[in-house]
C-alpha cells in the first residue's frame, strides 16, 4: 500500500511513455467512465459498486504493469550487460586473431590469441611489418577484399579478412579443415593412357629377341615409374599401357616435367632402337567412364600433334602440354595415304558440291592445297569450289590468281564465303586444308553451317580447338606441307581422268619450296618424291620463282625488321615493332626465317602491328628450342620449328614484356631439370 500512495508510484510508467499503449489504455479508461456512468443513470448503487470495481481493477493493472516494466527493464539491462561482458570476453578469449592498427600500418592492439603466434614479443605501436612481414603482405594484398580469403601464414591456414574502414584484421585458423580438404584433393583419381608412338615401326626391322628384350626394357622402366609415383600400371598391348593413379602422384609429375619421356627416348636412342611415348591424362571427375573417354581424347591429341608429349586435362579444364621437345619423326606410310585418298574419293561422291577452304591471310601451301583438292575432285567428276576471300592478299597469291586468269575452269571455281554460305547444302562436303582451327578459317561462319561434313586435311601439330565431328582427319605433323600430303593422293586417282596442269602443279611446288624454306627444313624423303612428280607434270620453276619475288615495299620492311632485332636470353633474337605501323605477317615470318641465318641464334621472334589491328607473333626455330609450346602459352600453336600467334588488344610493349618473361620461365625449367 505504501507503493501506491508514494510519489514515484504516480508518475507517468515508462510503458505509457510508448504512443500506442497509451492510446489503448484511454480508450479503456474511456470505456470504462462511459460503464460507470450509464450504471449511474440505471441504478445509484450498482453505480458505486461498478464504479469501485473499475477503480480496483485499474490499480491493480496498473501496478502489475509497472511491475513488469520494471521486471523487463531489470531483465534487460541484466541481458545487455551479459551481452557485453560476453563480447569483452570473446574478443579477448575467442580463436579469432584480433589486430587494430593505425594509419601508420602500426599496431594498436591485438587479442591473445593472435598474441600467441608473435610469442612474447611486445607488439603494441610497433609497425605491423616489422611484427610480422608476412602478415603485412597479406594486408596490402588482400585490404580490398569484401569477403574472407584463405592464406597460408606461420605454418597454418588461415581465413583473412580485413576491414579496411576500421583498421581491423581478423585471422581465424583453419589449417585442420584445409588439410582435410588438400587430402581430399590428392586422393581424387586420374586415369591416363600411354602410347609407344613409332613401337610398330622399330620393331619390324628387329629379331624376335630384339623386339622381346626392348619390349621387357620399356615395360620396366614403366614399372618402376609408375612404384615411385606410386601408380596402378597395366600393360594392355604392345604398344599400349594404362595407368590409375592420385592427383597427388599428377602434381609431382607435373612438377618434374614427365622425365620418364625423356629417360625412355635417350636410353632406348643408345640401343639403336629410338623409342618415344605419348601420354593422355583426366581428372578431376567422379565418373571414371568420362576420365576414361577423356584420357582417350587427350592421347589422340597428344599423337595428332606428332606424339613424344604428354596431354593433361582436367574435365571443363584446358589442357596442358609436357614434352614435345624432338621434331616428330616420320611413320606415316604409303598405305595410309592410299586409304586417306581412297576415304576422300568416297566422300566426294556422296556429296552434291564439294567447298575446300584455307585459313585467313592465306599462303601458298594453302591455296596450292585447295587447287589440289579441286583437282581431285574434278578427276573424280565432282566440282569443287575454293572459298576465298580476295581483300588483303599477300603478293604471291595476286600473281598465282593473275596466272589463273588464263585457266578459266579454275578462276571460276574461286568464289567469296558469302557465296559459298548461299550455295551450301546439307550434303556438302567442307574440306579444310593447312589448318584445323575453326577460328582461323576464312569463314567460321561456313564451318558452322557445314560442321556436320567436314574433312580436315593438316601438316600442322593438331591444337586444343579442334572441329567437334570431323568425318574425316589426316593431320600429319612430320609432313613438310599440306602440299606434299595432297600430291600424294594423286597416284591413287583415276588414270583415266585430266591430270594435274601446270599452274596447279607450279603452286603446290611453291607451297612446299616456300614451306621447307628450299627444302632446307623439315625435309624427307617422301617431301623429294611429291616434288619430283610434281616437276614431272609440268611444275614451272621459273613460275615458282616468280610466284615467290617481294615486292620492294616487301623487302624494305623485312630488313627494316631485322634491323631493330635484340639478342636475348641463350640463342633468342627478338624484334618488336612501331606501334603505329603495320607489317604485312608474312613480311614477318620472312624476317623471323632470316634472323635464324645469324649465327649462335636458336630461335627468332618477330612481334608487329596488324593491318586488322591485332599484333601478331611469328616465331622459327632450328629444332633446338620448341617455340610452338611458347606461342601456345600465348593462345596460338604450330610446329616445334615453326610458330604463330595473334593477340587482339594491348600494345606490342606489353606483349613484348609478356613473350620475355616466358623466355626467362622456360630457360629457369630448363636449368632446373638439368
Amino acid at each position: 500500500m505504501k507503493q501506491i500512495f508514494s510519489r514515484d508510484f504516480w508518475h507517468l510508467p515508462d510503458f505509457m511513455k510508448n504512443e500506442r499503449l497509451r492510446l489503448v489504455a484511454l480508450l479503456l479508461l474511456g470505456l470504462s467512465l462511459t460503464g460507470t456512468i450509464m450504471a449511474f443513470v440505471i441504478n445509484l448503487v450498482w453505480g458505486f459498486v461498478i464504479l469501485l470495481l473499475v477503480l480496483v481493477v485499474i490499480i491493480l493493472a496498473y501496478g502489475a504493469l509497472r511491475q513488469i516494466t520494471e521486471s523487463t527493464n531489470e531483465y534487460l539491462s541484466d541481458l545487455s550487460y551479459r551481452i557485453k561482458r560476453g563480447e569483452q570476453d570473446a574478443l579477448i578469449k575467442m580463436p579469432i586473431g584480433v589486430l587494430f592498427f593505425n594509419e601508420n600500418a602500426e599496431i594498436e592492439w591485438v587479442n591473445p590469441t593472435l598474441q600467441r603466434y608473435f610469442g612474447k614479443n611486445d607488439v603494441l605501436g610497433k609497425s605491423i611489418n616489422e611484427v610480422d612481414e608476412q602478415l603485412a603482405q597479406m594486408i596490402v594484398k588482400y585490404k580490398d577484399e569484401k569477403h574472407a580469403v584463405e592464406v597460408e601464414l606461420h605454418n597454418g591456414f588461415f581465413n583473412l579478412l580485413i576491414q579496411n574502414d576500421i583498421h581491423a584484421v581478423y585471422l581465424m585458423e583453419v589449417t585442420h579443415y584445409a588439410k582435410i580438404q588438400q587430402r581430399y584433393d590428392n586422393s581424387r583419381l586420374v586415369i591416363g593412357q600411354i602410347f609407344l608412338d613409332n613401337y610398330d615401326e622399330v620393331t619390324k626391322s628387329l629379331n624376335d629377341k630384339a623386339i622381346s628384350n626392348l619390349s621387357n626394357y620399356v615395360t620396366n622402366a614403366l614399372s618402376d615409374w609408375a612404384r615411385q609415383f606410386k601408380m596402378f600400371l597395366k600393360r594392355v598391348d604392345d604398344d599400349h599401357y594404362f595407368f590409375i593413379a592420385y592427383t597427388q602422384a599428377l602434381n609431382e609429375l607435373e612438377k618434374e616435367k614427365f622425365k620418364v619421356l625423356d629417360r625412355i627416348r635417350e636410353s632406348t636412342s643408345k640401343r639403336n632402337s629410338p623409342l618415344t611415348l605419348s601420354m593422355g591424362i583426366a581428372y578431376g571427375n567422379e565418373n571414371l567412364a568420362e576420365l576414361s573417354t577423356l584420357s582417350q581424347s587427350n592421347l589422340d591429341l597428344a599423337l595428332g600433334r606428332g606424339g613424344d608429349q604428354v596431354v593433361v586435362r582436367e574435365i571443363d579444364g584446358q589442357a596442358r602440354f609436357y614434352g614435345g621437345k624432338t621434331n616428330p619423326m616420320e611413320k606415316r606410310t604409303r598405305v595410309r595415304a592410299r586409304m586417306i585418298s581412297q576415304a576422300l574419293q568416297e566422300l566426294i561422291h556422296q556429296s552434291d558440291q564439294v567447298f575446300v577452304i584455307g585459313h585467313k591471310r592465306p599462303d601458298m601451301d594453302s591455296i596450292g592445297a585447295c587447287l589440289g583438292i579441286r583437282r581431285i575432285a574434278a578427276m573424280n567428276k565432282k566440282d569443287c569450289e575454293i572459298v576465298l576471300d580476295q581483300e588483303n592478299l599477300h603478293s604471291d597469291i595476286e600473281r598465282l590468281l593473275s596466272g589463273l586468269q588464263q585457266y578459266p575452269e579454275i578462276r571460276n571455281k574461286i568464289i567469296s564465303p558469302e557465296e559459298a554460305m548461299e550455295k551450301a547444302t546439307k550434303h556438302s562436303l567442307l574440306i579444310m586444308v593447312d589448318h584445323s582451327k575453326p577460328s582461323i578459317s576464312i569463314s567460321k561462319e561456313l564451318y558452322e553451317k557445314m560442321k556436320n561434313r567436314v574433312m580436315v586435311i593438316d601438316h600442322h601439330r593438331r591444337g586444343e580447338e579442334f572441329p567437334e565431328n570431323p568425318i574425316l582427319v589426316y593431320i600429319e605433323p612430320y609432313a613438310s606441307s599440306t602440299c606434299e600430303l595432297i600430291t600424294e593422293m594423286f597416284e591413287y586417282q583415276s588414270r583415266e581422268t585430266e591430270p594435274i596442269n601446270k599452274i596447279e602443279a607450279t603452286a603446290m611446288l611453291t607451297g612446299i619450296i616456300i614451306d621447307t624454306k628450299s627444302f632446307s627444313i623439315r625435309t624427307g624423303t617422301r617431301t623429294f618424291d611429291a616434288a619430283s612428280y610434281l616437276r614431272s607434270v609440268g611444275a614451272d620453276l621459273g613460275m615458282t620463282r616468280h610466284f615467290m619475288k617481294e615486292s620492294v615495299d616487301s623487302y624494305l620492311q623485312r630488313n627494316h625488321l631485322i634491323d631493330r632485332v635484340e639478342f636475348v636470353e641463350k640463342g633468342n633474337a627478338v624484334v618488336a615493332g612501331e606501334e603505329s605501323k603495320s607489317y604485312d605477317p608474312v613480311v614477318a615470318a620472312q624476317a623471323a626465317d632470316s634472323l635464324l641465318n645469324i649465327s649462335g641464334v636458336e630461335a627468332s621472334y618477330v612481334i608487329t602491328r596488324r593491318a586488322d589491328g591485332q599484333i601478331g607473333i611469328s616465331a622459327r626455330s632450328n629444332g633446338n628450342i620448341n617455340v610452338q609450346v611458347i606461342m601456345e602459352k600465348m593462345g596460338g600453336g604450330g610446329h616445334l620449328s615453326n610458330a604463330a600467334t595473334q593477340i587482339s588488344g594491348g600494345k606490342i610493349t606489353d606483349t613484348t614484356k609478356e613473350l620475355l618473361e616466358i623466355l626467362v620461365n622456360e630457360r629457369e625449367n630448363e636449368e632446373e631439370a638439368e
